[in-house]
């Protein structure tokens, strides 16, 4: 076996920055055309800014899809997750993504529908409908911007792992943060001006680049590393080895019996979270008829396999001896897969895999801060502050807020740690959980009463973060440690977010009991059953939808 053992890199790859920097300025200008790109007549609502027009196609939306659900951080954390602790850590993310297209299958859809007939723009919109609850709705909204902020720090981790690798930080805060401030400055300025368009003009280079380097070093990598025999070997003796600090082994190669619970719940949970986060379904409610979203979930899973693939890309660094060490002599896991492409290819083509990762992040980053500005324009500046503002005012506000999201990130990853951004992030899938019921339930029915799914959601959030608290790291002692804890009832180890999703609904199952015993008030209800089945063509929904309230 051929192994490769390289020490951490002290000065400037400048061929592979060089690289990077190119595809980064070709991705920006296309960010700036991108305002041009299938334009209406003005951009000044929240429609056209913030779902572009609602007439993607099935290709585009696949790339936007693709784009926006498989980020900067997944290409860098699930290889390091994998390469760290195994397959516990790691692979579930690969059955997650499959289990999660029949699930988008079933819903998304009839969410389409819904929001194209009532113009609808965010997911506490349809809620805000579906229940007549100002309350339900804010905490909708509020939960998804909550758990959305940490999510779009993470792209800039994403970002900084290259750039660290490519030799660009240093121990000068400016040096190493300055890179960041140009990409998000960049990022911010197309956005502004093209909103949603910017991402899905950029995922098509994004997505390419990243099946291109993939499908390269899936092929390429194992021959120069004794085989998938030798690569799997070393996987399994890291894995099984001691850890000194824990005393503990490293991680699991396949999970164990006792680790089948938590490997399942993780997987069935972070299935059920993902598309309840708002830039999910501003992605999905940006295409042009609901066949398109059925057509997605049939080939999507076309990003599972290369997920598959790029996560075995962990076990190759360990068979490769690659020593993800940072520019300040600290071993980070984080920097394994672009320190293994340096390591291993050309410099030009690790430039062209930085990039895939750096653009990667730009690509989520503007969906998400367009996602969580709409819910705060709609959902709290337009319900709670502004009744009568004008769809131009709308798109104002979302504009500005999505500059003021973006520098919060910014601000968030530059000053904390990045594990803290990562137990956030973390916290951030339990919470958006607890908004499942309200949303995907109420697609289906309106049996649970308003006020059962407020108590619910409180319950389940209040659940989910003392118990994530609870959590402690062995190694470091610091709090929100992890995802995992034991199952009340099973005394099993599990997903966080699932049992406090099963406290959810049960809690919120036993109220509307008997709040409908009470006969408490139920609020009306604004949609009809053929909402759910209207499609592009459909009278009821118009090609430019008017203002929410306004559709006849």
């Amino acid at each position: 076996m051929s192994t490769l053992v390289a020490a951490p890199n002290t000065g400037v790859n400048y061929t592979a920055l060089t690289v990077l920097i190119v595809l980064f300025l070709l991705v920006t200008v296309m960010g700036f055309w991108a305002s041009r790109w299938r334009r209406a007549s003005s951009m000044e609502s929240l429609d056209e800014w913030g779902l572009g027009g609602r007439s993607f196609g099935t290709w585009v939306t696949w790339f936007l899809l693709g784009g926006d659900l498989y980020t900067a951080y997944t290409f860098v954390a699930v290889p390091a997750a994998m390469y760290a602790f195994g397959a516990v850590s790691g692979f579930f993310a690969v059955p997650y993504t499959i289990v999660l297209y029949p699930i988008i299958f079933l819903f998304m859809s009839r969410l389409w529908s819904v929001s194209h007939r009532h113009g609808y723009v965010t997911p506490a919109d349809f809620v805000r409908g579906r229940y007549d609850s100002r309350g339900l709705s804010l905490a909708v909204a509020v939960t998804g911007i909550l758990a959305t902020m940490p999510y779009i720090a993470l792209q800039l981790v994403g970002i900084q792992a290259v750039l660290e690798v490519a030799g660009v930080g240093g121990s000068s805060a400016l040096a190493k943060d300055l890179p960041l401030f140009i990409a998000f400055a960049l990022l911010a300025a197309y956005t502004y001006s093209s909103g949603l368009r910017a991402p899905a003009i950029i995922a098509f280079v994004k997505d390419g680049l990243i099946y291109l380097v993939i499908i390269v070093a899936i092929i390429y990598l194992p021959s120069k590393f004794g085989g998938w025999d030798a690569i799997f070997g070393a996987a399994q003796e890291k894995m099984s080895a001691t850890n000194e600090a824990t005393g503990k082994p490293n991680g699991a190669f396949v999970p164990n019996a006792q680790q089948y619970w938590a490997y399942g719940t993780l997987a069935f949970g972070s299935a059920l979270a993902l598309f309840m986060y708002p830039h999910s379904i501003t992605a999905t409610l940006s295409s042009s008829s609901r066949n398109t979203i059925r057509r997605n979930a049939a080939i999507l899973p076309a990003y599972s396999f290369v997920l598959g693939l790029l996560a075995l890309l962990g076990w190759v660094a360990i068979a490769a001896g690659t020593q993800p060490i940072g520019l300040d002599g600290k071993a980070n896991a984080q920097l394994v897969i672009p320190q293994l492409f340096e390591d291993a290819f050309p410099s030009w083509f690790a430039g062209v895999a930085f990039a895939a990762v750096a653009i990667g992040a730009l690509v989520p980053a503007a969906i998400m801060s367009i996602a969580a500005a709409n819910t705060f324009t709609r959902n709290i500046y337009r319900e709670w502050l502004r009744p009568d503002a004008t769809p131009a005012q709308e798109a104002k506000v979302s504009k500005l807020v999505s500059l003021v999201v973006k520098a919060f990130a910014l601000i968030f990853v530059i000053t904390l740690d990045k594990q803290n951004a990562i137990n956030f992030q973390l916290l951030g899938g339990i919470w958006i959980l607890q908004t499942f019921p309200a949303i995907v339930f109420g697609l289906y029915t309106r049996w649970f009463h308003r006020w059962a799914l407020i108590a619910g959601w409180a319950v389940g959030m209040l659940y989910g973060t003392i118990t994530a608290y609870d959590v402690v790291n062995p190694v470091t002692g610091k709090h929100f440690g992890g995802s995992l804890a034991s199952i009340p009832g099973i005394a099993e180890m599990g997903y966080i977010a699932v049992t406090a999703f099963a406290i959810n609904v049960i809690v919120a199952a036993i109220l509307t009991v008997v709040l409908r015993a009470a006969k408490v008030a139920e609020g009306h209800d604004a949609t009809i059953k053929g909402d759910y089945f209207a499609d592009a063509g459909d009278p009821r929904v118009r090609e430019r939808l008017d203002p929410l309230g306004d559709v006849s």
